[in-house]
This record gives C-alpha cells, structure tokens and sequence, in this order.
C-alpha cells in the first residue's frame, strides 16, 4: 500500500543577517540570503527518513510563494522527494497565517483527491515545520489540521510510523508526551527530531540540469476550485502587521544602601513593584 506523505515547506530570509530599516520599520531583504525553513527541513528529513524504510512511499513537497520560492522545491526535491508544487499567484499576496493554512488546505485537499483518483488512498500524512524564523507564530500546522478536520501532533521530537497509525513524542517544557494517532495526521516537527541529509548528487543532476527530469508545478488560485477567494490574501486575512521594529532598551540601575536588613527588604519590595516575585 502507498503511504502519501506531504511536506509544507516556507522560503524564509536568513534571518542571521535580517535588519531593520528605521525609517520604514521593514525588514532590509536586499542583499539578503533566502533558505528553506530550518523546521521544514527537519520535517522533509522525517518524511525522507519514511521513505527510506518503507517500499513505497511518495512525498510531495508543497510552498506558497513568489516564483522564486522554486528554489527551496528544487532543493527539496533533489534532497529525494518525488513531487514539488508551488502555489503561486497575486491573489494570495499578503496573507495571514489563517489566510496562508487556507491555501495551503485547499492544495493538500486537492493533493489527496488527486491520489484517489490514481486508485491510491489520499493523504497519510502531512509534516510541517513546527514555526517558521521570520514569523515564528507555529500556527499555520495547527490551522491546516483545523481546515482539513484531522489530528495533530505538534512539537514532535521523535516520530514512528506503524500500519494505519503513529507514534510520537511530543515536546513539553519540563519533559515529553507520548502520543498514538491513528492516520492521516498532521505532524509539525522541532528541530532535534533529525538532522536533514545533503541533496544527492544523482538527484541534482535531475533537478537542476539543462533538461531537468523533475519540474516543479505552479499552482494559481485558478488550480483551487473549493478555495474561498474571499478568505485568502490581505483583504482576506483577520491579521495585520502594522509595523517591525527594534525595541530600545534602556537599563536603569539603583543602589541600595543601608544594614543588610534594610537593604533585604527594599530589594524585595522592588523586585514585587516588578512583579518579578
């Protein structure tokens, strides 16, 4: 039986070198890297690693983006995917991440039927980055499970897929929940669940030769018969960034003086005027 797994994958600046213009608030992207999401990365490692020990596996690899976000595709692909898509298109400028997970919905939506069709089963699973760096929300894995009324397992540290089920465990801040689900799920990944492999070179020649046995599809609003197009782009999106700036921060030091006593119980009142204790 095929296992169809879907990987969502964001184009993000590196945001190692990211500045602010202080006039205009925005992010300084000329002169700027842009890379494949690190969690993505850590989340098509793990549909790879899938591949890897199973005989039949397909991973398609979907981003909403402009046209050059084809780049972290093409690199995906060459990783060892099978099928690379970028949703593209105008319409989808400025959106949210409700109004993103939307898109992103109505794609793997479509995906799934597509797979049907080809007498297979739909979706088994689809892996998404836990946060992207440049918005760091970790909402849009969570919205896609939502649309698509399936399970989610978010944080994931350590993942096992069995028959028609899998194992997980899920992050917390002091320890690890252990969670079984049945199929299909929505998982999105940290990134100490893996460490993701190299491009294979027989696969860069595919991808990225001058007659590239690989294509990346384009789909537009068009291509998304159920989408809502009321939902989608900034008209469509609840959200608004206003305004991207670097908080000043100023520091302002006291000295307490008096017997240790004293000094003890101004220290205390100051840290509760706080509200640090």
């Amino acid at each position: 039986m095929t296992i169809n797994v879907a990987v969502c994958i964001k184009q993000v600046p590196n945001t190692n070198r990211v500045k602010i213009d202080k006039k205009t608030g925005t992010l300084i992207r000329k002169g700027i890297a842009s890379i494949c999401n690190p969690d993505d990365k850590n989340a098509l490692e793990e549909a790879l690693k899938l591949k890897d020990n199973n005989e039949d596996v397909k991973i398609t690899v979907l981003s909403m983006g402009p046209s050059q976000a084809a780049i972290v595709l093409k690199e995906a692909l060459a990783m060892g995917a099978d099928r690379g898509i970028l949703l593209s298109d105008r319409k989808f400028a400025g959106s949210d991440t409700l109004a993103t997970s939307t898109i992103l919905a109505a794609a793997l939506r479509k995906i799934g039927e597509q797979e049907k069709k080809n007498k297979k089963n739909g979706l088994d699973i689809i892996f998404c980055g836990n946060q992207a760096i440049d918005g760091d929300t970790a909402q849009v894995g969570p919205q896609i499970a939502q649309h698509l009324d399936l399970p989610i397992v978010s944080y994931v540290q350590e993942f096992e897929y069995l028959r028609n089920k899998i194992i997980a465990k899920r992050a917390l801040e002091n320890g690890y929940m252990k969670i079984e689900s049945r199929i299909p799920v929505v998982i999105t990944t940290i990134n100490n669940l893996n460490t993701p492999r190299y491009p294979h070179i027989g696969r860069i020649f595919d991808v990225y030769g001058k007659n590239p046995k690989i294509q990346i599809e384009t789909w537009t609003a068009e291509d998304l018969p159920d989408l809502d197009q009321t939902q989608i782009g900034l008209s469509g999106s609840p959200t608004r960034v206003r305004r991207i700036f670097t908080p000043d921060r100023t520091f302002h030091g006291e000295i307490l003086k008096g017997d240790p006593i004293h000094i003890a119980k101004l220290l205390v009142d100051r840290l509760k005027q706080k509200q640090i204790i």
